[in-house]
């Protein structure tokens, strides 16, 4: 697991993370796969995500399951969705933009509404199932700048010195019929990245070195991360004298991640090389379960108040890290066997607690609701409750020390937060015009690298509506601010870290019919 944590404790330190310690890894990993900022369909994004105290819609089936007590006709409803991404990263005086885009299906729900039972007190129920895409993870930045200080190969050195192992037993963690090694370590050695000093006649040892060590170094990093972590709902709803509405659901959630970063070093008028390059690949799996329950009420036909609670997702995950090394040589008498050796992949279960979820809200009707309405509402968020854990070490005390790390970094790092959303939608006949904004404050306890990581969503949208179809468009921004560390060194003036403006565009289109 060693190789992993030093590539991820680089990309986690400007979200918090300390450098090195597995605690933090995982549970920035955790994080990431807990931080839902804003889901559901067209009409609810452009109401700022707010879904506390409405209904009426495919969205209540993850957020608040009571507003499928206001269906009275069944529904289908699908809902594509376009981000993109641009990103800004300064990185040792330099300036780099990267944009993509990335298409998926946000939201597919299928709604079947109960009859009326009449003068029944319990006046109709509704089962839903829907599919939608809580977190996407498509990201995208490069940055580059020209380091006259320290290499990549600076940290897998001073690991080399520090072990005060001898050339012939890095060897001994080479295999040359797969052409695969234990660690970066040994790669490097393979690749005369890492180069010892003369022990007797047929070996080498401590100090390390590394050959062009006095000469400048253009250094480009290319990251990029795709995937995402949705769920599958199962949700049912009752209504209550048309005033009281409950409803639970089962989520069953899906986490699909896959991240490569790419740094490679040009060195200034090298003799030995030209450029060699370090290459990290993460690949995450997993699935869990959550439960949520929720209420709405109608204090006046103009004022409907909501509340809902969601348990945590309890998810098990499966990771695969891979590593590799490759070299452009100079020197046309290194004798080189090859000029790239990847390092064994690396196979790692776990499994993660996410954040108790709580939220309440209220809506005004206008005009009767002939006008349209006023909606906002509070989540509660507990990220200092993320919790991890494994089976996977060889020994229960590790297994052990592993769950402590992880909540000890947990409570060092996140806090509880408090997100709040607002909303408007105005009708005039068939047409819909929303607005709506999110404000999500900093999650992390400190600051690190000086970025404040609240986030303001804006959003709007439009959409037309009558009695067999609708349609819905919404357009969601949000720009943030994060930080990118590739290595680190133990003297901070050292190295380098970028910092990367951050701006997402969310466009969903959501369509449907009643039947």
């Amino acid at each position: 697991m060693k190789n992993k944590l030093l590539l991820l404790s680089g990309m986690l330190l400007g979200a918090g993370a300390s450098f090195g310690q597995t605690g933090d890894i995982y549970s920035g990993e955790a994080f990431r796969f807990s931080e839902i900022q804003q889901t559901g369909t067209a009409r609810f994004r452009g109401l700022g995500g707010n879904q506390a105290a409405l209904g009426g819609d495919a969205s209540s089936l993850f957020g608040n399951p009571a507003g499928l007590g206001f269906y009275n006709r069944s529904e289908i409803s699908i809902s594509p969705t376009l981000n993109l991404n641009s990103s800004q990263a300064s990185f040792l005086g330099s300036s780099l933009s990267e944009n993509g885009a990335k298409f998926s299906v946000g939201q597919l729900g299928l709604i079947f509404a109960g009859g009326d039972n009449g003068n029944r007190r319990w006046r109709r129920t509704t089962f839903g199932v829907g599919y939608h895409q809580n977190i996407n993870y498509f990201n995208r930045f490069t940055f580059q700048g020209r380091n006259n200080r320290s290499s990549f190969v600076d940290p897998i050195i001073l690991d080399a010195n520090a072990r005060n192992v001898t050339g012939s037993q890095i060897d001994a963690e080479y295999d040359p019929n797969t052409n695969q090694a234990t660690d970066l370590l040994a790669a490097a050695y393979q690749l005369f990245l890492v180069n010892g000093s003369p022990i007797g006649q047929n070996d080498s040892g401590a100090p390390f070195s590394r050959f062009d060590a006095n000469r400048p170094r253009d250094q480009r990093n290319t990251f990029e991360s795709t995937g995402s972590q949705s769920q599958w709902t199962f949700a049912y709803a009752g209504n209550l004298d048309d005033k009281l509405y409950l409803g639970v659901n089962v989520g069953l959630s899906s986490v699909r991640y896959n991240s490569e970063n790419v740094l490679t070093e040009f060195i200034v008028n090298g003799q030995t090389f030209d450029n060699y390059s370090q290459r990290d690949r993460l690949t995450v799996r997993g699935n869990g379960f959550n439960l949520s329950v929720g209420a709405i009420y109608k204090l006046t036909p103009e004022l409907q108040l909501g509340a809902t609670v969601a348990t945590p997702t309890f998810m098990s995950i499966r990771e695969t890290f891979n590593q590799g090394l490759s070299v452009v040589a100079r020197d046309p008498a290194l004798p080189l066997i090859g000029n790239a050796v990847d390092v064994y992949p690396n196979d790692f279960n776990y499994s993660i607690t996410s954040p108790f979820r709580a939220s309440g809200g209220a809506t005004v009707f206008l005009g009767k609701g002939k006008i349209g309405f006023l909606t906002a509402s509070a989540e509660y968020v507990g990220y200092g409750g993320i919790r991890a854990n494994t089976t996977d070490n060889s020994n229960a005390q590790a297994n052990s020390d592993f769950r402590n790390d992880v909540r000890n970094s947990v409570q060092t790092t996140y806090q509880n937060v408090i997100n709040f959303r607002g909303g408007a939608e105005f009708r005039a006949g068939q047409f819909r015009i929303r607005g709506g904004a999110a404000y999500l404050p900093d999650p992390y306890i400190s600051r690190l690298d000086n970025i404040d990581r609240s986030r303001l969503l804006l959003s709007g949208g439009v959409g037309l509506r009558n009695e067999r179809f609708f349609a819905d468009v919404s357009g969601t921004y949000n720009t943030f601010k994060s930080a990118f560390t590739p290595y680190t060194l133990p003297n901070s003036a050292d190295y380098g870290s970028a910092q990367i403006t951050n701006n997402n565009t969310n466009v969903t289109l959501s369509v449907g019919t009643f039947f």
